[in-house]
């Protein structure tokens, strides 16, 4: 009869299930880093949007409890925007005047950029000179810019002068203050387009730009099939500070004209401040259905960027 082994006892111990968390973990990792900011996002941005919708819904001073003190009116506040309500209707057009002038600022970004990029003497010196804006408060660009506009001792006039035009009061002018307010806007935000180009430049492929001129492209055709392709990120945010920064033009109309001369120069967000927290308003029901008007605009414009790009990518993947 054949020797049988006596079989050898596993000392190995045995094998434990894995959690749900470490099974999962490279899946949730990302979202455990993210939660703080999403939470600070909800707290401070998502629920005061709700909030600002649901107090459109009423009339109320700001003062005491909500359903104490106010008075539940349902549309209203909107009924009012939408009925004839002439400071509405300028500030409504004035920020669509911003909206289209101040996208001058990312053509005019890009263009400083391209020549920045290039390595000549100074090079330097010039990008400290474009840059300089950006480090502005708003409140110094709207000093600067009333005294370059001072009807009789402003540098504008002085300029003017020499040409041998009349004087322009542009601040005090109806017709004029807006476009006014614009100009000064424009000059840091063009600086801030300017910088986020310079950084979309760098990222550029170098192959792919020399493998264009090779090809025979120069000049234009470079800029638009080569170059420009490469900085869509970067067009993508330029677009949304800027018309993000277009809505909320406050600082600089309350520095400037404050509203005037004769209302012409408000926009929404500064029409929404009056009617809401300043001492002839607090009229908070009114001033956050103007604060949902200014928002659901600004919403338009970015889903329609986002849609763009997320319908451009789409194609390209094909």
């Amino acid at each position: 009869m054949a020797n049988v082994s006596p079989a050898v006892p596993d000392t190995h111990p045995p094998v434990k299930p894995r959690g749900w968390y470490r099974r999962n973990e490279i899946a949730l990792t990302p979202w455990l880093f993210l939660l703080p900011g999403v939470l600070f996002f909800a707290v401070y941005v998502i629920v005061p949007i709700f909030q600002s919708f649901y107090i459109s819904l009423w009339e109320w001073n700001g003062l005491g409890d909500l359903h104490e003190t106010g008075e539940y009116v349902g549309l209203a506040n909107y009924e009012r925007l939408l009925g004839g309500d002439r400071k509405f209707e300028v500030s409504f057009w004035n920020n669509i005047r911003w909206l289209v002038l101040y996208l001058l600022a990312i053509p005019a970004g890009l263009f400083i950029a391209l020549f920045l990029n290039q390595t000549v003497t100074g090079i330097r010196l010039y990008k400290s000179l474009f840059f300089f804006p950006f480090v502005l408060s708003q409140v110094v660009v709207g000093l600067v810019f009333s005294w370059f506009y001072l009807p009789r001792e402003g540098l504008l006039n002085a300029i003017l002068g020499v040409f041998g035009a009349g004087g322009l009061n542009i601040l005090g002018d109806p017709d004029l203050a807006t476009y006014g307010i614009i100009a000064a806007g424009l000059w840091p935000q063009t600086a801030y387009c300017m910088i986020l180009y310079l950084t979309g430049l760098n990222a550029v492929d170098p192959e792919q730009v020399e493998a264009a001129r090779l090809d025979g492209a120069k000049g234009w055709r470079m800029l638009w099939y080569v170059i420009l392709p490469q900085l869509k990120p970067a067009t993508f945010i330029a677009f949304v500070v800027t018309i993000i920064g277009a809505l909320r033009s406050f600082d600089l109309i309350s520095v400037m004209t404050n509203g005037g001369p004769f209302g012409s120069t408000r926009v929404l967000s500064f029409y929404m401040f009056e009617e809401a927290l300043s001492e002839f308003g607090f009229r908070m029901g009114y001033g956050s259905a103007i604060a949902v008007v200014l928002f659901l605009l600004m919403l338009i414009f970015i889903t329609y960027f986002l849609w763009s790009m997320w319908r451009e990518e789409k194609a390209a993947r094909r």
